[in-house]
């Protein structure tokens, strides 16, 4: 489904879905204390990536990054799998082609399974912030400055799963810095804050204007980084089909352009389009404290249960 589009602002709408908010975080937190007396507890540390926003903060290039500094799997839920993707989910594959191990489906089991190997590693879980059944040893949220809190609302009325306060049960905030910053986006002075910096990699389109198309949570986003003349959005994590790239090559043809898409839309494209349909890569670069920080928790983990 397309993000809604009241998640950003505070309209009628999303104050008539309040009391929905409401019932639904009430059995979210009935499902959430049902649930936690199975926590697995890990041999390995098991750092979580994840956030109180739904969808579209950028959180997978931050679990790549990670992942890649400690060389550890990656767990998630692959969401959206499709034999296109390797029955994997488009984030799945993308973080996959990075070079890393990545292990989808139920996450739990995941971690029980890499508990069985004979290494010490780290074990980095791409979400599952809000699912008890893992105990983390590190729990870090991630927010894009650009889309703040939203409008503050709880889901269905607002993009947040929890409430500001849950805030409380991580070790950590990644911010991805913005230079248009959400108003109100004020950030939580007890725990510790970093900072990453994105930027779309635009290939060269051959001075043709970009015809950009995507199926992610906030596509503006990567509209405008790419500076895309023309646009086009569709629902998170769409499948496209060979009907869709004819229909998108013959209105990026009438206008001049050049299509372009991002990477992990790229990856549910169908095998012939990606042969002559570009992407922009997203290079993602967190401060080096956030590492340095990371180290000392992994180390005084590994000094107390040696």
């Amino acid at each position: 489904m397309k993000t809604p589009w009241w998640f950003l602002h505070r309209t009628p709408l999303a104050y008539a879905l309040v009391p929905v908010s409401w019932i639904y975080y009430g059995l979210s937190r009935v499902v959430y204390a049902m649930r936690s007396w199975r926590a697995q507890v890990s041999r390995r540390p098991v750092i979580c990536v994840g956030n109180i926003f739904a969808g579209g903060v950028g959180k997978t290039p931050i679990v790549r990054e990670i992942a890649q500094f400690l060389d550890a799997p990656v767990v998630m839920r692959g969401y959206k799998k499709s034999a296109r993707t390797g029955n994997a989910g488009d984030e799945a594959l993308m973080l996959s082609s990075a070079g890393l191990q990545v292990h989808t489906g139920h996450r739990r089991a995941n971690v029980i399974l890499l508990n069985r190997q004979k290494t010490s590693v780290p074990i980095v879980m791409d979400d599952g912030f809000q699912n008890p059944t893992i105990k983390k040893h590190i729990s870090i949220l991630v927010f894009d400055a650009r889309l703040g809190y939203g409008n503050g609302f709880l889901l269905p009325a607002g993009p947040l799963r929890e409430g500001r306060r849950a805030m409380r049960r991580a070790d950590a905030v990644i911010v991805i810095r913005s230079d248009r910053p959400h108003p109100g986006f004020e950030l939580p002075t007890d725990i510790p804050v970093f900072y990453a910096t994105n930027r779309t990699v635009v290939p060269d389109m051959g001075g043709r204007p970009i015809a950009a198309f995507a199926g992610i949570g906030y596509p503006k986003k990567f509209f405008d980084a790419a500076g895309a003349t023309y646009r086009r959005a569709f629902a998170d994590h769409y499948q496209y089909t060979d009907a869709d790239i004819e229909r998108l090559r013959a209105w990026a043809a009438r206008h001049g352009a050049g299509l372009l898409t991002t990477e992990k839309d790229w990856m549910r494209l169908p095998p012939a389009a990606q042969r002559d349909i570009p992407y922009a890569p997203l290079e993602t670069v967190i401060e080096p404290a956030f590492f340095d920080w990371l180290q000392e928790r992994l180390n005084a983990h590994t000094q107390t249960h040696r």
